[in-house]
């Protein structure tokens, strides 16, 4: 409700009326906030609630350069140190998110994608970097599951994926990084269409 717009930036998130509104007790909606809280899409004041914290538009380019950034970093380690049950579930990732786009399964394709990166953050074998792009992977998941709606979006997305896949399988450091950097990345028209999509 918080990135559908039903709350807008800045709104008090009202505990009570939320678990009033969901029909549950108020520890399941006090759980829920301080997730928010986490994930950055909510602030908390003290003494005074919790409330919707969406980032601009120059904060939010900032934060998919960031993870352009970093998942590329994670490509080019993890074509050297990926191993092979990693590079194993990363096909079958990948096979998942075929069958997705031939079901035109927006939902699945975008749970299959998390998988398919997640297994390129483990596979750069560096737990710090893992942790930092876990991170901002799960604050910038509204906003990169809105692109794919776009169309054509998803099948774009696949063949990205394939070329990755293509990378760390023949160890080539610099062409996974270069793909993963163009395929996280949101500029030009994509960016227009992401935040045109977002104040819709």
């Amino acid at each position: 409700l918080v990135f559908t717009g039903a709350y807008k930036d800045g709104e008090r998130l009202d505990e009570i009326k939320l678990a009033e509104h969901f029909k549950v007790s108020r520890t399941p909606v006090r759980e829920a906030l301080q997730r928010l809280v986490m994930s950055g899409m909510a602030e908390q004041i003290p003494r005074r609630g919790v409330f919707v914290r969406q980032p601009g538009p120059v904060e939010l380019l900032e934060m998919f350069e960031t993870m352009a950034e970093l998942e590329a970093s994670c490509g080019r380690l993890a074509a050297s140190r990926i191993s092979e049950p990693g590079l194993a579930r990363l096909r079958e990732a990948d096979r998942r998110c075929q069958a997705a786009v031939e079901a035109a399964d927006v939902a699945t394709y975008y749970a299959e994608n998390e998988t398919f990166h997640r297994e390129i953050y483990r596979g750069a074998a560096n737990g710090y970097l893992e942790k930092e792009a876990m991170r901002l992977q799960n604050r910038l998941k509204p906003y990169r599951r809105v692109q794919l709606r776009f169309r054509g979006r998803m099948e774009q997305s696949l063949a990205e994926h394939r070329r990755i896949l293509e990378a760390l399988e023949a160890g080539d450091g610099e062409a996974a990084s270069t793909v993963l950097r163009g395929h996280v990345a949101v500029q030009g028209e994509k960016f227009h269409q992401l935040m045109a999509s977002l104040e819709s």
